[in-house]
């Protein structure tokens, strides 16, 4: 059988609280994958990465310590930090696809500092399975990883995230399906519509030329 090769992309971020109009970004990771659109079937892990950044605005840096409790990472190891624009650009246009768990929450904050993303296909891998209609008690990532014996706990550090995620994608549903081509045979996402569009961003990137990440290619 002749596979039909493409992109994926598994992100995942971690930011100072829930809106994307008063909180930021503070860390980002990305799976660059190979799949089968055909059979989901994940073939090869092609490129990853992971970046920190420093919140600007006055009421992300104010929510921080709230989000700390969550995600358990220090500000002192942000402080300084900034986002590699070019290279987290470059992996976005090279994926067919893109995947999140909850992914209205990733895409909403992403948005604000890439807009060029909401022309992709984006996928969300908590509402593209039925979990429930599955037996599973709720479509929280922890939920299912322990479930499917990927993870007890989950460390709420967004490589961790997408590195399990993409885990969960490749085990089986109830009718021997692996879960990425069910969350592909959902449809991929409308495209995002931010409430307010009265400016292209919500908080400056500080970001540029200076790479503060880890990327790892296979």
């Amino acid at each position: 059988m002749t596979l039909q090769k493409n992109l994926g992309l598994v992100v995942d971020v971690e930011t100072t609280g829930l809106s994307p109009k008063s909180d930021e970004i503070i860390e980002l990771a990305l799976k660059l994958f190979s799949y089968d659109a055909k059979s989901g079937e994940v073939l090869d892990i092609v490129e990853e990465a992971s970046y920190l950044r420093e919140p600007l605005s006055y009421s992300a840096r104010q929510n921080y310590s709230s989000a700390y409790k969550i995600h358990g990472i220090p500000f002192e190891t942000v402080e300084g930090k900034s986002f590699y624009d070019e290279e987290i650009s470059g992996l976005f246009a090279k994926a067919d696809t893109v995947f999140a768990h909850n992914a209205s929450f990733d895409r909403s904050f992403l948005y604000h500092m890439y807009p060029e993303i909401n022309e992709l296909k984006w996928h969300c891998t908590m509402r593209g399975v039925p979990w429930k209609e599955y037996g599973f008690l709720n479509s929280k990532l922890l939920t299912l990883l322990q479930f499917h014996k990927i993870a007890n706990h989950q460390t709420h550090r967004a490589l961790d995230d997408i590195t399990y995620l993409l885990e969960l994608l490749k085990q089986q549903n109830p009718s021997g399906s692996p879960y990425l081509k069910e969350v592909l045979e959902r449809g991929h996402m409308k495209k995002y519509k931010p409430a307010s569009q009265k400016s292209t961003s919500s908080f400056p990137r500080k970001s540029g030329t200076r790479k503060t990440g880890d990327h790892f290619s296979f």
